[in-house]
């Protein structure tokens, strides 16, 4: 079975006004859509990938005997697949909080603003596009950034809270300020205070 790209569980203009309706449908719609036809087409090629987990998939890319071109669109369009919908489920209109990760945040990161400002600061000084992450590694809380679509799955590591920091996330409303795009980002992060 092909993958498929998820529905929202919110509308396109319920992240209003901190992400725009316009940005959310062409977001969605063209770029998340984009990397779903791409990833098809990849295991289309590669038929001994078909029906398998992609989480399991991009964590053992290196042992998929994938042609160097396959290697990097499996890596490109499976982790723009896998990224894009972790981000639409830890957005929402509305707050429902993750009380066991808020206290492990605080635990970690001495205070959730703490986190916040470490989290921004890797997110805001990215370099090109990419995305800023907070992942569980080996039941240890790390935050760091990657480049372009890679997942967290191919260092092994679980990702908890992912921001996209592509300009096509926010260039719409925010054009290049991406640190006010990352302010705002807080306001429809539903996981944490």
């Amino acid at each position: 079975m092909s993958h498929q790209l998820p529905d929202l569980s919110y509308d396109f203009s319920a992240l209003e006004p901190h992400i725009d309706e316009q940005t959310m449908h062409i977001h969605h719609d063209k770029h998340h859509a984009g990397y779903v036809a791409k990833l098809n087409a990849v295991i289309e090629k590669n038929p001994t990938l078909e029906g398998k987990d992609l989480v399991e998939l991009m964590k053992g890319v290196d042992s998929l005997g994938l042609s160097e071109e396959d290697k990097t669109a499996f890596i490109n369009n499976g982790g723009g697949h896998l990224n894009h919908s972790h981000f639409w489920e830890i957005m929402g209109p509305e707050k429902q909080v993750d009380e066991a990760l808020q206290e492990r945040v605080k635990s970690t990161f001495g205070s959730v603003e703490s986190f916040k400002e470490e989290f921004g600061n890797v997110a805001t000084t990215r370099f090109g596009s990419g995305w800023a992450w907070l992942v569980d590694s080996v039941g240890e809380l790390k935050i760091y950034s990657t480049p372009n679509q890679d997942s967290p799955y191919l260092k092994g590591d679980t990702p908890l809270i992912g921001l996209d920091v592509w300009e096509h996330a926010y260039y719409l409303k925010y054009q290049n300020l991406r640190p006010d795009y990352i302010k705002a980002w807080w306001n429809v992060l539903k996981v944490l205070e």
